[in-house]
């Protein structure tokens, strides 16, 4: 057991590391396509850093073919928007709240509403649809059909926030591997370190998902509560130590688009998988986790219609919907 904490602490900081390397190179990456903070966050940072929890859910679906790995698998598309919506916000709220107190930054989040806005939205309709679709899974023919339309909603978001992008990024940090290497900041040296941390990324985040399994095969923890609230931990761990390098950089609109973007590629992507080649009958904890992560999806988005603005002690709710969750399933 030892050895098992030993390694997940160690996976940990290396996927901390990983992570600062990536903020720097997508932040490059989006320079060098003249693109603003809302792409970078929503689009590019959700996607590469949404590869860990994307890959696990289709192991389990595509190699396995009993029952209970498709139920993981089910509860691992669950369990991402949930853990993005409650644990992540709160995370990057707390994170913000602690700089401004240590004299870092300010409170008052300084945050493109547009691309959040259209973040949470399109969240909303997806993920709410393919969570309604549940209830007539029996219809194969129907749910395919909702399914596919979900996945092609996609092309519509990346089109919606093309057009609400600004086009500005601002304080870059010099690239650290034309600082360390003295090479060009061109886009081949950029994509280069940006593959290197993706890879770190992944194979960090499959370490330490591989040694939380053995934790909880010792604890005794049942493989439907793993497949949603710890391996879903693990691999949201990219999104939520992006918004706190963020952040601590006062690059709100990146910090709260990667996780809101992120929210929207995995109502996409791996929903649409589960709909397509599993039952997709959602009951018990996987269903309320959903819900759940609906829920909080509507507090921000309501906060940001009435204020138009993102508050940080807002994002701390989500914190609140996971404690109540984990009441739920251990009380």
């Amino acid at each position: 057991m030892l050895v098992d904490i030993i390694f997940t602490a160690g996976s940990l900081a290396f996927i901390l590391f990983a992570c600062f390397i990536f903020t720097n190179a997508i932040e490059w990456f989006g320079e060098k396509l003249n693109v603003g903070q809302g792409i970078v966050g929503s689009i590019f940072s959700a996607i590469g850093t949404a590869l860990p929890e994307t890959v696990i859910p289709l192991i389990a679906i595509f190699l396995f073919h009993d029952q209970e790995a498709k139920d993981i698998g089910v509860g691992a598309i669950a369990g991402a928007p949930f853990m993005l919506g409650t644990l992540a916000l709160f995370v990057t709220g707390t994170a913000v709240i602690i700089y401004s107190l240590i004299g870092k930054r300010t409170v008052t989040m300084n945050v493109d509403v547009k691309v959040i806005s259209t973040d949470l939205s399109f969240f909303l309709v997806i993920y709410t649809i393919a969570v309604l679709t549940t209830l007539i899974h029996s219809f194969i023919v129907i749910k395919n059909i909702i399914a596919v339309l979900l996945l092609l909603s996609y092309i519509i978001y990346i089109r919606r926030a093309l057009a609400n992008d600004s086009g500005k990024s601002e304080n870059l940090d010099r690239l650290l591997i034309s600082r360390v290497f003295k090479v060009k900041t061109n886009l081949f040296w950029i994509c280069v370190q940006l593959l290197a941390a993706l890879a770190g990324i992944i194979a960090g985040a499959q370490i330490f998902v591989a040694n939380v399994r053995d934790l909880a095969n010792i604890m005794g923890v049942a493989p439907l509560i793993l497949s949603i609230i710890i391996t879903p931990i693990a691999t949201e761990l990219p999104e939520k130590f992006n918004s706190v390098i963020w952040t601590g950089k006062k690059k709100d609109t990146l910090a709260v688009g990667n996780i809101t973007g992120a929210m929207v590629f995995q109502s996409c992507f791996p929903v649409v998988i589960g709909m397509l080649f599993t039952p997709w009958d959602l009951k018990g904890i996987t269903l309320v986790s959903a819900i759940i992560a609906i829920a909080s999806a509507v507090i921000n988005l309501a906060y940001i219609k009435l204020k138009k603005a993102v508050n940080p002690f807002v994002l701390l709710f989500g914190g609140v919907f996971y404690a109540g969750f984990l009441v739920y399933v251990f009380g």
